[in-house]
């Protein structure tokens, strides 16, 4: 008899003290309706310089360039399971990694890394522990900004590359304290890029990075480098049919994690633009599977069973395509939106509404 294969499943990389679990998720296909089908603040230290021009770095010399601003993150929340008397069972700890943004003390890690935590503290490279307040999260992009209470000689921020500039096959290293143990090093490459992963709140995040450099639980949060020591990423999810590292994880690229992180130092809060419809999987093309009440495209006319062909001109092939587009505006701004019904094209103005948190 044949065994029973078990389902792959993506599963955020957080370490539970407790149970070594971790939050569960899937892969998404559209990041435009929270229950459709799936699919300046100082960062003084982002460089300009050209990252394929530069000679490589060793996984050695990108360590000793990075470490010293990966830190791991330890979160006291309450506790999941219950007593025999009844109600709560306390508190629980997780743990999870981050790295330091900028010297002001902002620290970026996964949302699910803090979410839910009445506690937070920081751990260094050299061992001293301090506290830390949350300045900001997004659950959508799984995103999360904190503020450490450290001396500035403790603050080494790391230099944030351009995720835009990889390539399949590039190399990869990843710092973070999988299973707790602080300052683990891997390495391998990107094995694909513009994987689609779902946030907490069931939206994509376009964009992500695959890559084969092991991540396991407790590596939530922490970097991803390219061969230049720059974040590319933020490690974030792991698929897998055990819960362990097999050789795929995804990072949230580096172009995502700018642009949120600003929005939350900023402000306590990121935006995402948001069209409100949910895209049928089964379909070749991006044809919509509903039209949330009220949204802007329902605003604007659209309807279940419409195939959008076009944005502003650009032409859209997928659900992904259309996600990718509306990434790409704020909530406000308008937009053109061409779309096929009854063998009919029309083109439509609509502006973007905010995503739901």
């Amino acid at each position: 008899m044949p065994r029973r294969s078990r389902p792959t499943i993506i599963v955020a990389s957080l370490l539970a003290a407790a149970c070594l679990g971790a939050g569960g998720g899937a892969v998404a296909y559209s990041n435009l309706h929270d229950n459709g089908s799936s699919t300046v603040v100082k960062q003084v230290t982002v460089e300009q310089a050209d990252q394929a021009s530069a000679a490589p770095l060793s996984v050695n010399q990108i360590y000793r360039r990075a470490y010293r601003g990966v830190v791991e993150i330890t979160v006291t929340e309450p506790s999941s399971s219950s007593t025999p008397f009844g109600g709560g069972g306390g508190t629980q700890q997780a743990q999870g990694s981050g790295w330091v943004y900028d010297t002001d003390g902002h620290i970026v890690t996964n949302d699910h890394v803090v979410d839910g935590a009445t506690s937070i503290k920081v751990r260094f490279s050299d061992g001293k522990t301090y506290s830390a307040t949350t300045v900001g999260t997004d659950r959508s992009t799984d995103l999360a900004v904190i503020k450490v209470d450290a001396p500035s000689s403790e603050l080494y921020p790391l230099s944030v590359g351009d995720s835009t500039q990889l390539q399949v096959g590039d190399g990869v290293v990843a710092i973070g304290s999988p299973f707790g143990l602080e300052e683990t090093v891997t390495s391998g490459i990107v094995s694909a890029l513009h994987r689609a992963i779902q946030g907490q709140t069931n939206f994509t995040i376009n964009d992500s990075i695959q890559t084969d450099a092991a991540i396991n639980h407790g590596n939530s949060g922490g970097p991803l480098l390219n061969t230049q020591g720059q974040v590319v990423g933020v490690n974030a999810q792991i698929k897998s049919d055990s819960g362990g590292n097999e050789g795929v994880g995804f990072s949230i690229p580096s172009k995502t994690v700018k642009s949120v992180a600003s929005q939350l130092i900023a402000t306590g809060k990121a935006t995402h633009a948001y069209l409100g419809v949910a895209i049928d999987s089964t379909a070749p093309n991006a044809r919509l599977a509903s039209v949330k009440s009220g949204g802007a495209a329902q605003k604007a006319g659209l309807k279940a069973g419409d195939v959008i062909t076009a944005v502003d001109g650009n032409s859209i092939a997928s659900g992904d395509d259309l996600s990718r587009a509306i990434d790409a505006h704020k909530p406000g701004q308008q937009i053109t939106v061409t779309y096929t019904r009854g063998g009919n094209e029309h083109t439509v103005t609509v502006t973007l509404g905010t995503r739901p948190n």
